[in-house]
């Protein structure tokens, strides 16, 4: 069960004008589940995306590449669920070109107007057939209020599905913000998240469009770990339809373009924190806030390493105050000269906070029982306070249960 994350209310998600979804059960890997998700954007809207760095980027990730730099007009996306079309070569390319190209019959534009994505399973021949014989029945259902229905359309092993929005006044007109993900699993991303969606009704011009996705995914996406795996398939899109009647957001007006920003960063950040709710096999969700660091990279390797680190999420899971642990994985963070007698370490769960490390050492008036209490909630802080300058960051992860094993041992079952 995900940690504390009910399904999204769709009366909540608000459409974005210029933007329509549509779904399909194309029985990819599983029949009788929507596994096939399609995207129609206005003319004029503008794209940008960031992707894994996983040297075995899939198939689709190349695809999309290389349509983004041709620099058309992006009209549309298809993204289906259960098979990744990772490690299949040249045909896994011409399979997601061939996607694209029914897609883009159907949408009434360009095969390189098109961005196809793909998550499941690796290794394994995308079914193309059965996507170009689904893709008319997601055209069918096209329509600016599915953004719920699409986000269910891309799960994996997903229990919940995963949509955010947001309204702002931008020079006194609104501006709306929605946004979908997926991910659960194999998840530690080093660009942007396992499948993430974000679109906007703002003018945005192109440049600033692809600095803003960067600067979104590094304060939300690049801040959340399930596994300290990164996917193959890792991509976040940002899209600008312009249907909005304010002006252009560019890089030289900064009033506009932090306040978009903002907004785009909440929603992306909610969907984050999701994932590591819906994180596979999680009971827990944990927030770990490292400060007094150097510079923010130093915080975010010991962030990581807390994070990333199986015997930290174990002991987390059984509610055990195992301080080693916790200072084991800040020592591996590697943090050149760290002075540990200036290291002070904290548990919190709600306004219950405890210090369990003082100056390096254990805290003096620390107690067991006291760290097991502050452990057993569902939702833990914990905070590392460096002592060697003002940089600070926080990275959103869960715990590791005897679930998340049987789920990735039972995947290909």
């Amino acid at each position: 069960m995900p940690v504390n994350l009910a399904p999204p209310d769709a009366a909540r998600i608000k459409p974005v004008p210029g933007v329509e979804l549509g779904f399909a059960e194309a029985g990819i890997r599983k029949a009788g589940r929507r596994d096939l998700m399609l995207m129609r954007l206005a003319p004029g809207s503008r794209v940008a995306g960031v992707f894994t760095q996983n040297s075995f980027a899939a198939a689709p990730v190349a695809v999309c590449r290389g349509h983004l730099m041709a620099g058309e007009a992006i009209r549309g996306l298809v993204v289906n669920a259960g098979n990744a079309n990772c490690g299949t070569g040249d045909d896994g390319v011409a399979a997601a070109l061939r996607c694209c190209e029914v897609a883009a019959q159907l949408i009434g534009c360009s095969i390189s107007q098109m961005l196809p994505f793909s998550t499941g399973v690796i290794l394994e021949p995308l079914p193309v057939a059965k996507i170009e014989a689904a893709l008319p029945a997601a055209f069918a259902t096209l329509a600016a209020d599915r953004w719920t229905d699409a986000a269910s359309a891309i799960m994996t092993t997903d229990t919940v599905a995963k949509a955010a929005s947001r309204t702002v006044a931008i020079d006194g007109v609104p501006v709306t913000v929605t946004g979908i993900a997926k991910g659960v699993g194999m998840l530690e991303p080093n660009m942007a998240t396992m499948l993430a969606y974000v679109a906007t009704d703002a003018v945005v011009a192109q440049d600033t469009l692809q600095r803003m996705v960067r600067e979104v995914a590094d304060v939300s996406f690049n801040r959340v770990t399930v596994d300290g795996d990164t996917s193959t398939n890792d991509s976040f899109v940002l899209i600008a339809t312009g249907q909005a009647a304010i002006a252009e957001v560019i890089e030289a007006e900064p009033r506009r373009y932090e306040a978009l920003k903002a907004v785009v960063a909440e929603v992306a950040q909610q969907l984050a924190q999701s994932i590591a709710r819906d994180g596979e096999g999680a009971t827990k969700f944990i927030t770990i806030a490292v400060d007094g660091a150097l510079d923010e990279a130093e915080a975010l390797r010991v962030a990581r390493s807390i994070g990333n680190s199986p015997l930290v999420k174990t002991a987390l899971f059984a509610s055990d105050p195992n301080l080693g642990r916790l200072l084991m994985a800040i020592g591996n963070a590697r943090v050149p000269a760290l002075d540990t007698s200036l290291l002070d370490l904290y548990l919190s769960a709600g306004d219950d906070t405890v210090q369990v490390i003082e100056s390096g050492r254990r805290a003096a008036a620390y107690r067991e029982e006291d760290g097991v209490r502050v452990m057993k909630p569902s939702e833990i802080t914990i905070r590392v306070t460096l002592g060697r300058g003002a940089a600070r960051t926080v990275v959103w992860t869960c715990d590791f249960s005897y679930d998340y094993v049987k789920i990735n041992a039972e995947y290909r079952t």
